[in-house]
């Protein structure tokens, strides 16, 4: 009886966390991870490290971290490498990684890690703005998912403009930030870079944000021919590598912008490759498999309120009308998005689900799994939703 007693007591101290608890845990991590990139980035581009140099390391690194599991993992998935292929994983790279992290580099570097963050937030949006023009999602203003979207998509422009054409008067100004002093090397050079151009940022930022899109929306085709995700990802970093060393090879001239000065440069160079791009993929793939992209999405708020506490505390970042009030719109809209997506995705399943079968039971239910197998895949690879953010 007594280690019956005790074994049931152990069961009650050892719980295992639900998968779904482990999914939201998993999640905040995340955008933790993603909180500490853009403050990470700043102070990389603060202690002046060259903007080209940067997502070269980054990207070699996330490279050699994600190459070996797209070889042994995807060995039966991948299939034959064409030269059609290799053109394609070209232009990804070029819009996906090079365009994409360049003018994001440049929009941090004239605004701030809180905004930058913000402005992500219209990405869906703008994607799925994208996936309409080309035809790839269809708008049916007769139902309220439709209409969800439409609103969704103008809240975001609306944000996004109200934060690049209207700064507005400071309404938060932290002291000084004194915790700087007692934080690692790598956080004491934070502060805010003299000569910026804050319009001119938030124009870089938006450009990232187009970029970002648009790898999202002519990645979706891919994936239907190249259906291994992993390899995609290796192929797109390499190339982009390529890319980033071919344009620093013209404009960064000087060796000494290829050294690595100090600790905290080194620090940056592989939170951003390893964290941000090896790891981040790794855990988002997971949680797109468990709990599906639009469970993923909606967590992108989360890593702006982080980001803007970590840069009050850090940076000693102050807060402007402008920037909160479009931060509300892109956020409203994010939602309006993802719900109206949401209940597309829905409203598709019950219609499939309505089909009468013909033919032979065994034969309805094998047309059922596929029509499930059907709404599932494509829920996974909306061109809408990100289906990794390894190019932030």
């Amino acid at each position: 009886m007594a280690d019956t007693s005790v074994g049931s007591w152990a069961k009650r101290i050892c719980v295992v966390p639900t998968e779904k608890t482990q999914l939201h845990l998993a999640m905040l991590a995340l955008q933790f991870g993603y909180a500490g990139f853009h403050v990470v980035s700043r102070a990389a581009l603060n202690m002046g490290i060259s903007k080209l140099v940067f997502p070269v390391y980054r990207n070699i690194i996330a490279l050699l971290l994600l190459a070996p599991f797209a070889f042994f993992l995807e060995k039966k998935e991948r299939p034959t490498m064409t030269l059609s292929f290799l053109v394609q994983f070209f232009f990804l790279a070029l819009i996906g990684i090079t365009a994409n992290q360049g003018f994001y580099l440049l929009g941090l570097d004239n605004t701030s890690p809180t905004f930058a963050s913000a402005i992500q937030n219209s990405v869906p949006a703008l994607t799925f703005l994208m996936a309409v023009a080309l035809r790839i999602e269809q708008v049916r203003l007769s139902r309220k998912d439709g209409v969800a979207k439409v609103l969704g998509t103008l809240s975001c422009v609306i944000g996004a403009s109200v934060i690049t054409l209207y700064k507005g008067p400071a309404i938060f100004s932290p002291s000084p930030p004194t915790l700087r002093q007692t934080l690692p090397v790598v956080f004491q050079n934070l502060g805010d870079a003299s000569g910026k151009n804050w319009t001119l940022g938030c124009i870089y930022l938006i450009g990232h944000c187009l970029s970002w899109s648009g790898w999202l929306v002519l990645q979706a085709p891919v994936l239907k021919k190249y259906p291994a995700r992993l390899s995609v990802t290796s192929y797109t970093c390499f190339f982009g590598v390529l890319q980033f060393l071919a344009i620093a090879a013209v404009v960064e001239r000087e060796s000494q912008a290829w050294l690595i000065h100090s600790g905290a440069e080194l620090f940056s160079v592989f939170y951003a490759g390893f964290v941000a791009s090896g790891i981040a993929f790794a855990v988002q793939i997971w949680c797109i498999d468990r709990g599906g992209p639009v469970f993923v999405a909606v967590y992108q708020p989360v890593q702006t309120l982080v980001v803007a506490i970590m840069a009050s505390l850090a940076l000693g970042e102050e807060f402007y009308l402008g920037g909160i009030i479009g931060a509300v719109f892109i956020i409203v809209g994010l939602y309006l998005v993802l719900w109206g997506k949401s209940e597309e995705i829905k409203f598709k399943a019950s219609q499939n689900a309505l089909i009468p079968s013909s033919g032979p039971e065994h034969h309805g239910n094998n047309n059922n799994n596929r029509a499930s197998s059907h709404i599932k895949s494509s829920s996974l690879a909306q061109p809408l939703l990100p289906p990794s953010i390894t190019e932030v």
